[in-house]
């Protein structure tokens, strides 16, 4: 047994040193996201054990939403005390947005203070049970292929490059490595709230499905992995198209006509993510590349989103920013 627990150990810090062997520089800084719990925790322990001197560092954000938010933190600043990891504790005021949930307000904060208080490479604990929640839940939602790729091992978030190192770690692997090393952590007493969507996938949908399909997690992980080189072909074709179409920041509605419906939808879904401006519901979108291919020259379509406006004009398709 005692045997089978080193092993357990060695893999997983291997794993995740092998990860991020490929994706970082010899001297880049990198800064974990603590919030105290198992999966965090696990991850700033693997990492604490890696060559990484001097260059990791801890982010806490202080949400200010529970009771326990202050000892949170308090915990996380010994754990990181005593790893001898440097630690910078964030505090945010969750806002709703229009038509915006707790829990997505409450992200929106929290990568905002990332982006804010983390520099260069930001290493998320996001694991396997994390990855087929995301899927489930944009199914769900009614997703396309972007949707359904559920969260990238790596990619940017403004100034940050975001990489999630336990991506392909299951739930069991982490709390047997947590065990193994006698580590501590939080609980949020949040995650039994079944009112909360990503905590009634996580107990009642995934367990249901992995009674009967036992590999159920290790499936919907994978099938998000399919689906995400799927949707890089897709960004491919559309940066394809929009450099065919091309002229300036704007690209050419005479082009855009000789594109299929699906082409140019994909056409516009990767230009606004370019921007970082969200992409629209489908019926939306679906009317909007109808009138483009359909409208009279004096007719001018546009669509109006939250960070600004698709608007045709005198023979173009420009992106005008609100800011």
């Amino acid at each position: 047994m005692a045997a089978s627990r080193n092993r357990l150990s060695a893999d997983l810090g291997e794993r995740v040193g092998a990860f991020l062997a490929t994706r970082l520089a010899l001297h880049e800084r990198l800064c974990v996201a603590l919030s105290g719990g198992c999966d965090s925790v696990v991850l700033t322990h693997v990492l604490s054990r890696l060559p990484l001197a001097g260059r990791l560092s801890a982010i806490h954000v202080h949400h200010g939403l529970s009771p326990n938010a202050d000892a949170w933190a308090d915990f996380c600043a010994r754990y990181c005390r005593d790893l001898s990891i440097p630690l910078n504790v964030r505090r945010v005021t969750v806002g709703l947005g229009a038509g915006e949930g707790l829990e997505a307000a409450a992200r929106r904060a929290r990568y905002a203070a990332f982006a804010d208080g983390a520099a260069g490479c930001l290493l998320l604990a996001q694991h396997r049970g994390d990855q087929a929640e995301t899927l489930l839940h944009n199914l769900l939602r009614g997703t396309g292929v972007t949707g359904a790729a559920a969260m990238p091992g790596e990619r940017r978030f403004g100034g940050l490059r975001l990489i999630r190192p336990l991506l392909d770690v299951s739930r069991s692997e982490i709390e047997s490595y947590a065990r193994q090393h006698g580590l501590a952590w939080v609980e949020d007493e949040s995650n039994g709230d079944l009112s909360l969507t990503r905590n009634f996938l996580r107990h009642q949908a995934l367990g249901l499905l992995s009674e009967r399909f036992p590999a159920a997690e290790s499936a919907l992980a994978q099938g998000a992995a399919n689906f995400a080189e799927a949707a890089a072909l897709l960004d491919e074709l559309a940066e394809l198209d929009w450099t065919r179409a091309r002229e300036g920041d704007a690209v050419r509605l005479v082009v855009l006509r000789q594109l299929s419906m699906p082409r140019l939808k994909n056409l516009l879904r990767h230009r606004l993510r370019k921007l970082g401006w969200r992409v629209p519901v489908a019926a939306r979108l679906d009317e909007f590349a109808r009138q483009l291919q359909t409208a009279a020259p004096d007719r001018h379509p546009e669509l109006l989103l939250p960070e600004g406006t698709m608007r045709a004009g005198r023979g173009l398709l420009r992106w005008l920013s609100e800011k």
